[in-house]
């Protein structure tokens, strides 16, 4: 398992800096290998929770070629957009294009999208499917948007408050997006801090702001990213590249 400092210990989260995103999806991969390979010696399965989009994509390729007993691995998703699984935009279509292949594909995957008669209900089979993942989960690897939000937790949701709510019961909540399309499903901070690690990729000198901006102490409007990180439940480490 990777070693860090008393320093990082003591703070909100820890900060490693990259001068390049390849060289911080390398480490990033090798911490998530480390941390799944600890969970499955020590208790004989594991759990990886990401998101969707582009960003992981280099990730997700470098994980899929890891040595690992996959087959005791269980992968779901921090959040996803109400659309097929067919659809482009699909957060799980992502995973099984670009992670579930390889060495990974013996994974045991488990998506969000479900049949049912609104979002919520929707959000609330996401969250009874996500039962047979045993709790907390291992490794946590949720996105920041350049507006601040992660998961789908965006900033001026209506739902916002609830959803950032740590000592809320965990849960999948049924989210809107500012953006088409907009119905979103994600898991709420209290379900992604039901975790023994997070890891937060930062990549680009606009995120990079936004980061500063959200981890200053006493940030004024800070977005949505600044609940994750100012928590001290969990250990979070954010891997940063400006480029």
């Amino acid at each position: 398992m990777e070693s860090h400092s008393a320093e990082e210990d003591r703070a909100a989260f820890a900060e490693r800096v990259y001068a390049d995103s390849a060289a911080l999806m390398d480490a990033l991969a090798e911490h998530v290998i480390a941390a799944l390979a600890e969970a499955l010696a020590s208790r004989g399965t594991a759990s990886l929770v990401v998101a969707g989009g582009r960003t992981p994509i280099p990730l997700f390729e470098r994980l899929s070629r890891a040595t690992l007993d996959w087959a005791r691995v269980q992968i779901t998703l921090t959040d996803e957009r109400v659309v097929p699984v067919s659809d482009p935009a699909s957060n799980e279509r992502l995973v099984r294009e670009h992670l579930l292949r390889g060495e990974a594909a013996a994974a045991c995957f488990i998506g969000l999208m479900h049949e049912a008669v609104d979002d919520r209900a929707r959000a609330t089979a996401a969250w009874r499917a996500l039962a047979a993942v045993p709790r907390p989960f291992d490794v946590v690897v949720p996105g920041m948007g350049e507006d601040g939000h992660f998961a789908s937790l965006f900033p001026g949701a209506p739902a916002l408050a609830a959803a950032l709510d740590v000592h809320a019961a965990p849960a999948c909540v049924a989210m809107p997006a500012p953006v088409a399309p907009h119905a979103r499903l994600s898991l709420n901070l209290a379900a992604l801090l039901d975790a023994r690690l997070v890891l937060l990729p930062i990549i680009g000198a606009t995120k990079a702001r936004v980061f500063r901006r959200a981890s200053a102490p006493g940030a004024v409007d800070a977005p949505p990213i600044a609940a994750l990180l100012g928590q001290r439940t969990v250990r979070v480490v954010v891997y940063r590249s400006d480029v």
